[in-house]
């Protein structure tokens, strides 16, 4: 399994102690995927957060390559708070070796140790926001390159 210094690199685990991670631990399912092979389906359910341990992933929606994310990212935040089915297809795109944490993990450690659940929940909630300050300024970027001048009659 993971040794719980190498998740304190993930934004999730900030603030928490080792100790309080390998608590969590037990909580969390390691697995590996072939290159090439699909992750999440877009449109499947999906009830878990993934953390990329080693490889490389593709975001893909609508056939459209969205990013690319390495080791030390994380995907299927939306889906673990709001549990409707993904938005995007993941795929390996080189070996990648993942750890995951489902809803019923997460519902546990509320259960078992409510500062670690806090301090995960937080952390969720902040790297959703900073996904979302991104997206919002790529949509003005893109606005701005498609806006009509009408000063240039």
């Amino acid at each position: 399994m993971v040794e719980p210094e190498k998740l304190q690199k993930y934004s999730l685990f900030g603030g928490l102690l080792p100790d309080q991670i390998k608590q969590i631990l037990p909580h969390m399912t390691d697995e590996f995927y072939n290159a090439g092979e699909d992750v999440i389906v877009e449109g499947t359910p999906n009830d878990r957060i993934w953390f990329i341990m080693e490889g490389r992933i593709a975001v893909i929606k609508n056939n459209i390559t969205l990013c690319e994310l390495d080791e030390g990212n994380t995907f299927g935040e939306m889906e673990v708070l709001d549990i409707m089915p993904s938005v995007a297809t993941i795929k390996a795109i080189t070996p990648t070796r993942t750890i995951s944490m489902s809803n019923r993990g997460l519902r546990e450690i509320h259960k078992s140790d409510l500062q670690s659940f806090s301090l995960i929940v937080m952390n969720l909630a902040r790297d959703l926001s900073r996904r979302l300050r991104h997206m919002d300024e790529q949509a003005v970027q893109d606005t701005s390159r498609n806006v009509y001048d009408g000063s240039k009659i």
